[in-house]
């Protein structure tokens, strides 16, 4: 599976093709499906382009992806869309319109509440576990992990990013038995990407991730990403599984 993250926190002054509106998310959804993308996550935006995850955004976003697009989306419940555990918790329960799946991350308070009252309306939990976190060690406690639809091992480390990929998987262990999705973001992007490929994992590529192309060039949409994407993962795949 390769996952298409179409925007992330990121907003114009990062750059000018990043979706910021349920319109343009659900333009880019199209064409990163056209180009191979199986499954979607984006951050819903406020009109001024901040995440949120207001009922009204949330359900605007995922009507007009979904109108678009037949594959699975997800959304975010990070800290910074809602930073007070709480009201974050009120959120996801104000939802109107439902997200095929979340992303939890896992060290963030009260992401173990945020989780079960995602599982009891019926969506699916992406844990997020991110490296230089203590994320894996509270998910392997975790009594949710077998319920979990995936793992996202999330490597924040750009310069060493392969190294500390290894290093989150190992920490993952079995992690409950979920499959795991692993991505990197920025320049360890597309170094993680490969790794993923010669394992064998699930991963992610979009805008949220990377704003550049193999090659250093900016990239122009996320479909641009996917393709790139696609052809990487499917190259490092055919090297051969490296020692983990």
């Amino acid at each position: 599976m390769v996952q298409v993250c179409l925007n992330g926190p990121r907003g114009a002054a990062d750059s000018a093709v990043v979706p910021l509106t349920p319109e343009a998310m659900a333009e880019e959804a199209a064409r990163a499906v056209a180009a191979g993308a199986t499954d979607l996550h984006v951050h819903p935006k406020t009109p001024c382009g901040r995440d949120t995850m207001s009922a009204r955004v949330v359900a605007a976003t995922l009507e007009a992806i979904r109108a678009r697009v037949p594959v699975p989306v997800g959304v975010t419940t990070g800290a910074w869309a809602e930073p007070d555990p709480a009201a974050r918790l009120a959120r996801v329960r104000e939802w109107t319109v439902l997200p095929d799946h979340a992303s939890v991350n896992w060290h963030e308070p009260g992401a173990e509440e945020v989780a079960a009252a995602l599982l009891e309306r019926g969506v699916g939990v992406e844990a997020g576990i991110w490296s230089g976190t203590d994320g894996a060690a509270r998910f392997a406690r975790s009594p949710l992990g077998p319920r979990v639809l995936r793992v996202l091992a999330e490597v924040t480390d750009a310069e060493a990013a392969a190294e500390s990929a290894r290093a989150l998987l190992s920490g993952l262990g079995r992690a409950h038995g979920r499959p795991v999705l692993l991505h990197g973001e920025d320049a360890g992007a597309w170094p993680v990407l490969r790794l993923a490929g010669r394992l064998g994992l699930a991963t992610r590529i979009g805008l949220e991730d990377t704003l550049t192309l193999p090659d250093g060039r900016r990239a122009a949409s996320n479909a641009e990403l996917v393709t790139a994407g696609l052809a990487e993962y499917g190259r490092a795949a055919r090297d051969g599984t490296p020692a983990v």
